[in-house]
């Protein structure tokens, strides 16, 4: 395998690794920054009032995003598979 071809692989494998982390991060920092807005409105200072509501949508979140992040991993194991079998040959 050439350098160009390892460096292609990486690529590939780190575009996946960003489509597939993007919505659960996405929701993370929407979630987060809504509920640091409402509590610079109404002056409540409690640490531990971000946990809960973001584990909760990461959670929802990730159980409408799972058939698109399994196929994006799908699609990558198959690609590189058929690197391999192609080594192979």
């Amino acid at each position: 395998m050439s350098g160009a071809e390892v460096l292609d692989v990486a690529r590939d494998a780190l575009l996946t690794l960003v489509l597939v982390a993007s919505p659960l991060m996405l929701i993370g920092l929407i979630v987060g920054v809504v509920i640091s807005l409402f509590q610079a409105l109404t002056q409540i200072q409690e640490m531990t009032l971000v946990f809960v509501p973001k584990i909760l949508a990461i959670f929802v979140a990730m159980l409408v995003a799972l058939p698109f992040m399994a196929d994006l991993l799908q699609g990558q194991m198959a690609r590189i598979a058929a690197r391999i079998i192609a080594m192979g040959s």
